[in-house]
């Protein structure tokens, strides 16, 4: 299944903010060179341009879909394909800002080091956002679902799940020794959404696509229909009606030495 910008900009105002209050903590004045990595459909590049407008703002991202809406919506600025787990700029930035990618890049403690250590200038930030949730009702009733229905063969050996995010000591001993400083904090939002079906639109977006991935045309909306009904159960109402979405979120934000 392609990345789906529609799909993910129907919680556009919710998913920016974590965007901005990421960039609310870089403490940079003047960067020649801003570069948004895994920049989706531009919501988050917009903030840097508006923030730093007399930067060179850059965005890359895997997904051709979302490259096409980014470029739509900011056509002045430069948008380019390349694949984290590899890629590096084409010239050291000021400033390597990533909001909610590195959670699907293998092996990311080796590519942050990598890019604080070949990506950025001394003196410049790296500053990544990322959803911690794969605790969260959300995800676990994912697996549950798919491990309970006739698809279940589908999802042998661990199939469809990602791994836990490094712990944050592994995120600081990995930073550390090439930083000046290294703020690191978790941050948990609570989005009242206007019912169960509202969140699974939410995570069909991002945190659902593996699981969908895995299953069969014909077999999704049954996997969607009970997955639905086991969010409902576990998400009840408040009294007005909406129902919030717990979605903790871990930032980190590392100057280089």
């Amino acid at each position: 299944m392609a990345w789906s910008p529609a799909q993910y900009l129907k919680f556009e105002d919710e998913r920016t903010r974590p965007a901005r209050d990421l960039l609310a903590q870089v403490p940079l004045d003047a960067p020649a060179l801003a570069i948004d990595m895994g920049c989706g459909p531009g919501n988050s590049t917009e903030l840097i341009a508006e923030r730093f407008p007399d930067a060179r703002v850059a965005g890359m991202d895997s997904d051709e879909n979302m490259l096409e809406a980014a470029r739509k919506r900011l056509p002045d600025l430069t948008f380019s394909h390349g694949d984290l787990e590899t890629w590096l700029p084409g010239e050291k930035a000021d400033l390597l800002y990533a909001n909610a990618v590195f959670q699907w890049v293998p092996d990311q403690l080796a590519v942050l080091k990598r890019l604080m250590a070949n990506g950025l200038k001394p003196g410049g930030v790296l500053a990544i956002q990322m959803p911690d949730n794969l605790t969260e009702p959300t995800h676990r009733l994912m697996e549950e679902t798919a491990l309970s229905g006739p698809w279940a063969a589908r999802f042998a050996g661990g199939k469809g799940k990602r791994p836990l995010l490094p712990s944050p000591a592994d995120y600081m001993n990995a930073l550390a020794p090439i930083s000046t400083r290294v703020d690191l904090w978790h941050t948990i939002y609570y989005h009242p959404l206007e019912n169960a079906e509202a969140i699974v639109e939410w995570v069909k977006g991002t945190g659902l696509r593996p699981w969908l991935d895995l299953l069969e045309e014909k077999d999704r909306p049954a996997y969607i229909e009970a997955y639905t009904d086991a969010v409902r159960k576990h998400y009840p109402p408040l009294e007005n009606g909406r129902v919030p979405l717990r979605f903790p979120r871990l930032f980190i934000v590392a100057t280089k030495a």
